[in-house]
């Protein structure tokens, strides 16, 4: 009697429905894999084959696919929470074990290393001394949350508008007097531990095309002087080659900050139009300390320090990985995957490169798994396995009518 087909339907039935249960168990685990169970039937051949009218022995669970779709991005409140839309794994090391993962649920450990729940640091590329990102074999990205020292101000940039209309000053100089300048513009400089101060610039027209520069450091006037001129062509631009720039300005500081702080002002942008004095920018190279604010992570992977000062300041960029054949992954548990000789090697690179996804932090990626569709298939599953144990109860009567034959 033919008990090994309804045997082997039952195994088989058996495993698909681990594999839905495993599924439906998983439906909100963060960046899982759902897996599908494949079957193939199976024939007892000799070495010469059968001829066609022998009947199958059953069926066998070929293989255990998962399905390497992209799931839905949900957003969350922490920017260490990173989905990856598009292809691609993330690169984790443990004690020099390397895995691979779709969970972007991330934290700092006590170190500043970026870390999963795993204890797995996350890994990417650092930047070089000079704030570059130095692409290369990746490495474990630890995160500087130290405060954010000052950095003194050496160079800054004027631009503005002088107007054209304005007539040559008939008085001299006088910061209280506003008839003896046209207009004037405030820059803060930035001193070696970082105290603010504000630099004041007047300006003064002198004759035709020819303005003079007058300053003032937190309000005291820098000299008798003048601190720059500046001439312009008959269009408007400025002359460079018969102005002050660039304009070297010399800031009294406190003496625990070296007495004086000298900014070189570019003033290159300067014109002289018939419209209204306008300060379009000034900006500055010097910053007073910051404490870390946060993080921001870009799609490219790039990953910039915020500090309470303004500035930002590059600390890495995450890696990304591929594979020629994801389903060749080996998964080990915790939402994570090895390399085997199935999938061939890791692709590293740059998110947004090649067939690499984006990042988007702040985000997460769902399960893919289908949940109504999973459901459907237990329906059918468990429909399965009812039919082959029907069919191993119709040949248990079969053989039981056999036995009683007297």
């Amino acid at each position: 009697m033919g008990f090994q087909q309804g045997l082997a339907g039952l195994n088989a039935a058996a495993r698909n429905l681990d594999v839905i249960g495993n599924n439906v168990a998983n439906t909100n685990t963060v960046g899982f894999k759902a897996s599908r169970a494949e079957f193939a039937d199976v024939y007892a051949t000799t070495v010469y084959g059968v001829g066609n009218a022998t009947a199958g022995i059953g069926v066998s669970v070929s293989d255990l696919a998962q399905q390497f779709t992209q799931g839905d991005l949900t957003t969350t409140s922490s920017s260490l929470d990173i989905a990856i839309n598009g292809g691609g794994f993330y690169r984790m090391s443990n004690g020099g074990s390397v895995s691979y993962t779709r969970n972007g649920q991330f934290q700092l450990d006590k170190n500043g290393f970026i870390i999963n729940a795993e204890g797995g640091h996350l890994t990417g590329y650092p930047v070089d001394q000079n704030g570059l990102v130095a692409v290369g074999v990746p490495q474990d990205l630890r995160l500087d949350t130290s405060d954010l020292a000052p950095a003194a101000t050496t160079e800054g940039t004027l631009t503005a508008n002088l107007d054209a209309r304005t007539t040559a000053a008939t008085v001299p100089f006088d910061l209280t007097d506003a008839s003896s300048y046209a207009g004037g513009s405030s820059m803060s400089i930035f001193d070696s531990l970082g105290r603010e101060h504000a630099l004041g610039m007047y300006f003064q027209k002198t004759g035709d095309n020819t303005w003079d520069i007058y300053g003032t450091a937190d309000g005291a006037a820098l000299g008798a002087g003048p601190i720059g001129n500046l001439t312009f062509n008959v269009d408007g631009s400025l002359d460079v080659a018969n102005s002050s720039d660039p304009m070297t300005v010399v800031v009294p500081v406190g003496a625990d900050a070296g007495g004086t702080q000298t900014a070189v002002i570019s003033l290159t942008e300067m014109t002289q139009y018939g419209a209204a004095f306008n300060p379009l920018a000034n900006e500055q190279n010097g910053f007073a300390p910051g404490r870390l604010a946060g993080f921001t992570i870009g799609g490219d992977g790039s990953i910039l320090a915020r500090y309470t000062n303004g500035e930002t300041v590059p600390r890495g960029q995450i890696a990304l990985v591929n594979f020629t054949n994801p389903q060749g992954l080996q998964a080990i548990g915790g939402n994570q995957w090895v390399e085997t000789s199935d999938s061939g090697a890791p692709l590293v690179g740059t998110p947004g490169s090649g067939s690499l996804g984006v990042l988007q932090s702040g985000a997460l990626e769902s399960s893919n798994v289908d949940l109504t569709a999973e459901l459907v298939h237990m329906i059918t599953a468990q429909r399965v396995y009812q039919a082959n144990a029907q069919t191993i109860r119709t040949h248990d009567q079969l053989l039981q009518t056999i036995v009683n034959l007297r």
